[in-house]
């Protein structure tokens, strides 16, 4: 099947360069690479292997009904600081050949697919997390009616330049109510997902093979009103920790509940996500279960917290706990918390508005541990549906004031309270106990025509615990749209050490190329995107980024 797909493509890609004509040919080259150097200030020693690269190179083609495409990617000589390291060597990453007519749609080769809001399926990439987890196998789309959609799958999940030990199918159905009832303003779509892994069970009758799970949801839009909700279960299945069963003779069951709320009208918006978790980590492979690199997820489970822009903001980040855990020096069966976001606009003309109008933005965020109860010795352990005595993870409060004072000057305001169990969320739950610190950033950008811009950022942090107090600074000049320099530094200058983290860099960007270049040290920690982080050790030296497309 591969190398079938491989010469459909080549095939295709030839019959583009000879007649523009007939099709569309069109793709991408993202180059990262970093050279890593020794640095006495941060006490880190280069790796052996210094120079270090991720590439990717797309290519796509389009004829008609048909698409088909490849992925060639090179980890040469290793992969950057923080990645998998089954992602070595070079080799074809993905490839896949798509049909589309009318109500049919077929994959085959890799593919990437979402049921609902993810929390069951979701095969997608993100090249900065290092996580590709696309399906191999196959996909079929078919739309009987308008108003209902039918999604088909089947295949092994992407682990490096292999595939899982396991095999994952599943169906989804969304009918369109609302559509169907002709109300005017009423938005109302009904889904449904079944979700499988299959796996060898290794000999044992207690290991079970198949491990189904089932999702019911609803997706609501009335007027200013939004409104969703998800609830699934996952069969009972072994409990593996660090690689191992921990018991063979015990199975444990997992569920997911999902509600969002939201309202909104001119000015004003105001949402919220409340979200339960117990043993929900849903892997391709059974051993796969909580590996650092999210390799071989089945499901998507990110951060429900504020998103934040800035060096401070995002040294305390939340890392989801939907893991079931019993051993000597951790206990969690999962998490239950909820995050609420809300905004309002100050209209022009008006005091707390002024000349150009004021932006308000507020966010609340809370995460604790399910209220249960363990029995270490037996593996076992009793978990409360809705219970108050969770051991905290997370709390944070932020505020947000944008305002435009001229024409040409805006600034943004940020203020942060956040407490967190470090220990918990970067997987060392005997190294810290809980840190409260408080951050405040002033940004200004100033417009001098011309495309031409500065922007000038201090940051703050206050804490008495962890490493203590931090200072940060920006400045960037952007001499046009296409080109822009800045210089930053983060000081840590609370604790035994004070250490400053700088870094140098700028982009420019002709027509479909941008190169972007940066030498500095990185801090070490989470690294989150779209609430799904890795841990990133600290380092130091250049790092270059070139990105085409075609």
């Amino acid at each position: 099947m591969k190398n079938t797909l491989v010469a459909i493509f080549c095939l295709c890609s030839t019959w583009s360069i000879i007649s523009q004509d007939s099709g569309i040919f069109y793709g991408g080259f993202e180059s990262n690479s970093q050279w890593l150097q020794d640095d006495e200030g941060i006490n880190i020693l280069a790796p052996e292997e210094r120079f270090r690269a991720n590439n990717y190179l797309t290519l796509n083609y389009n004829l008609g009904k048909f698409t088909a495409g490849i992925q060639y990617e090179s980890y040469l000589p290793v992969p950057l600081l923080g990645y998998a390291p089954n992602l070595e060597g070079n080799g074809i990453g993905s490839y896949y050949l798509n049909f589309k007519h009318e109500s049919l749609d077929i994959t085959a080769g890799y593919l990437y697919e979402q049921f609902g809001s993810g929390l069951i399926l979701r095969f997608w990439e993100d090249r900065q997390l290092g996580l590709n987890n696309a399906l191999k196998g196959v996909r079929v789309k078919f739309s009987p009616t308008d108003y209902l959609h039918l999604t088909g799958l089947y295949g092994e999940q992407r682990n490096g330049f292999e595939t899982s030990a396991g095999v994952t199918q599943g169906v989804d159905a969304i009918l369109d109510l609302g559509q169907v009832l002709e109300v005017d303003d009423l938005f109302l779509d009904l889904g449904g997902s079944y979700v499988a892994r299959y796996q060898d069970n290794l000999g044992s009758f207690n290991i079970p093979s198949a491990i189904n799970a089932y999702s019911g949801r609803f997706d609501l839009l009335y007027k200013s009103f939004t409104a969703g909700f998800e609830a699934i279960h996952k069969e009972p299945d072994v409990l593996v920790n660090e690689g191992l069963i921990t018991n063979n003779e015990e199975l444990y069951k997992g569920s997911a509940v999902l509600l969002n709320l939201g309202y909104s009208q001119r000015g004003l918006g105001i949402n919220a996500a409340l979200r339960r978790l117990e043993n929900f980590s849903f892997y391709a492979d059974r051993f796969a279960e909580g590996n650092e690199f999210n390799q071989e997820l089945i499901n998507y489970v990110p951060g429900l917290t504020k998103q934040h822009d800035y060096q401070l903001t995002n040294i305390y980040v939340y890392n989801p706990q939907a893991r079931l855990l019993i051993s000597d020096t951790q206990v969690q069966a999962g998490e239950m918390g909820a995050q609420i976001d809300g905004f309002y606009t100050f209209d022009k003309d008006t005091p707390l508005g002024g000349k150009y109008g004021t932006k308000l933005s507020m966010n609340f965020a809370y995460w604790a541990g399910l209220d249960a109860v363990y029995d270490v010795e037996n593996n076992g352990y009793k978990s409360e549906f809705i219970g108050m005595d969770g051991d905290r993870y997370f709390r944070e409060f932020s505020t947000e004031i944008r305002k435009r004072w001229t024409e040409n000057l805006s600034g943004i305001y940020t203020y942060t309270n956040v407490i967190i169990d470090k220990g918990i969320t970067d997987g060392s739950p005997l190294a810290i106990d809980d840190i409260l610190a408080n951050i405040a950033v002033l940004e200004h950008t100033y417009r001098l025509g011309g495309g031409k811009a500065l922007r000038f950022e201090l940051q703050h942090l206050w804490s008495d615990d962890d490493r203590k107090n931090w200072a940060a600074t920006l400045l960037e000049y952007n001499f046009s749209p296409r080109l822009g320099v800045y210089v930053t530094d983060s000081w840590n200058y609370g604790g035994e050490d004070e250490i400053h983290y700088y870094n140098v860099g700028g982009s420019y960007t002709k027509g479909r190329t941008r190169l972007a270049l940066n030498y500095g040290r990185q801090r070490g920690g989470l690294i989150c995107v779209g609430g799904v982080c890795r841990l990133v050790p600290e380092n130091t030296g250049f790092s270059m980024n070139i990105a085409v497309s075609f």
